[in-house]
């Protein structure tokens, strides 16, 4: 056993928590040949076999489940000892993961840069997934921290809002719903839509509120990234709800028209999320800390956008205020798990 070596476990670990050697390959960016090989020669050392195939379906065996709990086990202290060592090195040195939802790519990367810069010894690690992915990452307390617009209420975890994220009803410039106020929402809900895949927080939030009117989108096609709807939107495939960051690098205002529609924008939150029960290194306090001190900046870069947004914009104050020109502070969260009050 004493032969085992650390990138042996890593390599097991992704593969049993995948059940497959394909998605592990693609994560550790590794060839497939290469995860059989070392899985086979862990086996070898081990005694035992791992892994066995029940038709095109990967098992883990008694023997890869005992050794799959104990890489958990060694990996969690590891991590426990890297956080240590950080916080000894007063941040002069560590590693910070984050995993964050698709849409937040739009704003996350500028702010890690900022950061980098200001602690050019931190080494980041940045994973962009859909919402499911996040989650699972999160529930197998995989990283550091994640943000995402919608907490999860199944798990206990502590959610701090930091940005407000208003979702916006979008259509080509030339539609004829375009320059009309107040759309009904039973009209919006006659229009062909595009939506991310089930589990997405941006489509969980719009068909709560379809939902809530006895309403149901007719959704013409599922695309599993913000940018391909917005240019299937411009390729007149439909109209969509996207978060009002997805539009924030320009660019779309001679192709997209954001409508007035009733009960829009959906008002939310950007949250900073973790499990209750982790225990957070000094350097994941910092991000913290210095995502919380960048959110006024961003705001106000935000605002300077819109300022030169198109005129079809018919809420031209809504990215930093759900009514006029009104500044509402977050909801409280509801968190599960305890009664502490996180944001």
């Amino acid at each position: 056993m004493k032969s085992i070596t650390l990138h042996q476990l890593q390599i097991f670990e992704v593969a049993a928590r995948h059940l497959s050697f394909t998605r592990a390959a693609e994560e550790l960016y590794l060839t497939q040949p290469t995860i059989s090989m070392q899985i086979k020669q862990l086996s070898k050392v081990v005694g035992l076999p791992l892994f066995e195939q029940v038709g095109k379906r990967l098992y883990l065996t008694e023997a890869g489940r005992a050794l799959y709990q104990t890489c958990q086990k060694i990996f969690e202290q590891l991590n426990q000892l890297e956080m240590t060592l950080a916080d000894l090195k007063g941040l002069k040195q560590g590693r910070l993961s984050i995993g964050v939802v698709t849409t937040a790519k739009y704003f996350i990367p500028r702010l890690l840069g900022a950061f980098c810069q200001q602690y050019p010894g931190i080494d980041v690690s940045l994973k962009v997934l859909n919402r499911q992915q996040v989650l699972e990452r999160l529930s197998s307390n995989m990283d550091d921290l994640y943000v995402m617009g919608m907490p999860p209420e199944d798990l206990d975890v502590v959610a701090q809002p930091f940005l407000e994220n208003p979702l916006v009803v979008i259509a080509p410039i030339h539609h004829p719903l375009v320059g009309q106020k107040r759309i009904p929402l039973a009209r919006i809900a006659q229009e062909p839509f595009l939506v991310r895949e089930p589990g997405s927080g941006t489509r969980m939030a719009v068909e709560r509120l379809f939902g809530k009117h006895n309403l149901k989108l007719n959704i013409r096609m599922e695309i599993g990234s913000s940018e391909a709807i917005r240019q299937g939107v411009i390729g007149g495939l439909g109209i969509s709800v996207l978060s009002q960051h997805v539009l924030a690098l320009g660019g779309w205002q001679q192709h997209l028209a954001i409508l007035d529609v009733e009960e829009f924008p959906i008002q939310g939150f950007w949250y900073l999320v973790y499990l209750r029960s982790k225990h957070l290194s000094l350097v994941a306090k910092t991000f913290a800390d210095f995502l919380l001190a960048q959110v006024p900046r961003m705001e106000m870069d935000f605002l300077a956008k819109k300022q030169h947004r198109s005129p079809l914009d018919p809420n031209p104050n809504h990215l930093l205020s759900g009514r006029g020109d009104e500044k509402h502070s977050p909801a409280p969260v509801a968190i599960p798990g305890g009664s502490e009050n996180h944001g």
